[in-house]
């Protein structure tokens, strides 16, 4: 492997990685590298072998002691020769000490074991548009989100990540072209949903709710930004109410990732977590 070289990733290559997992079949959102790149801005590598980039992973930094792995991609001829492993390496030395997360394809499960990873759950991608059929909101109002106080979006949020994101979250949020909506009852937050354009079905994450109803409504609101009304939501089997509201929507599941941690898994609140944020970045 003479002369491969490993560097952070620059503007141009954040887009070529976007490519790459389209290209994979992920379906990542349009503007989501400007999100990532607030996250952690150190946090996309990259490698090049003889200047050609070969190979690209994510190992962005939450606090003090989180960290999570994503677009972990060889190019196809690359793979087999040893480059992916010494990306992966470099990224996990990167998030040495920390609590590292990922959401890998369920096949390669035992590869991430020999790293010291453990199961946790499995996300369920389903896509579809959002019919009638499940209970109502309760009463929640649906508003955007932006007009509630950021802080108050913020430490909701936090009760469903490790740590705190606030800048991420942010940009995450308010990027053009996405729609962020937020249940609220009395005052009090009781869910939030965002919605943003991809080359396929539209991304709906993070999706919170105090329970089916509020998230029903959630996603039917977010689902008429989308073109044709067509989403898709990682949606955790930890939460044994998602996958049947989901199916009860309509939606089907089209495609599986393992959620792994190399410890155990943080507390967060699964019963409230009906669609992750991102499968790259946690």
């Amino acid at each position: 492997m003479t002369g491969f070289q490993i560097a952070g990733a620059s503007a141009a290559d954040m887009e070529m990685i976007r490519g790459w997992a389209d290209e994979e079949g992920w379906n990542p959102g349009d503007s989501d590298r400007f999100a990532f790149a607030v996250a952690d801005p150190e946090g996309f590598l990259v490698g090049r072998q003889g200047g050609e980039p070969a190979a690209c992973v994510s190992a962005v930094r939450y606090g003090a002691g989180f960290g999570f792995i994503g677009f972990y991609i060889a190019r196809p001829a690359f793979r087999g020769q040893g480059y992916g492993i010494r990306l992966w390496d470099a990224a996990m030395r990167r998030l040495d000490g920390r609590l590292i997360g990922l959401d890998g394809v369920v096949e390669q499960q035992e590869n991430y074991r020999k790293s010291g990873f453990r199961h946790a759950w499995n996300n369920v991608r389903y896509e579809g548009a959002p019919r009638g059929g499940a209970a109502g909101a309760g009463g929640v109002e649906v508003v955007d989100a932006a007009s509630l106080p950021f802080g108050q979006l913020a430490a909701y949020d936090r009760r469903f990540f490790p740590e705190a994101r606030d800048a991420f979250l942010s940009a995450w949020t308010g990027l053009p072209g996405r729609t962020a909506l937020a249940a609220v009852r009395e005052g009090r937050i009781e869910g939030i949903g965002v919605v943003r354009p991809s080359s396929g079905a539209s991304r709906v994450g993070p999706l919170y709710a105090a329970g089916p109803g509020v998230a029903a409504a959630l996603l039917r609101g977010l689902a008429e930004q989308a073109p044709g009304g067509l989403v898709c939501v990682d949606v955790p089997d930890a939460n044994p109410k998602a996958a049947p509201l989901f199916a009860d929507l309509g939606l089907a599941p089209v495609f599986e990732t393992a959620r792994m941690y190399t410890g155990p898994a943080p507390a967060v609140d699964l019963a409230g977590l009906y669609g992750v944020t991102s499968l790259e970045l946690g």
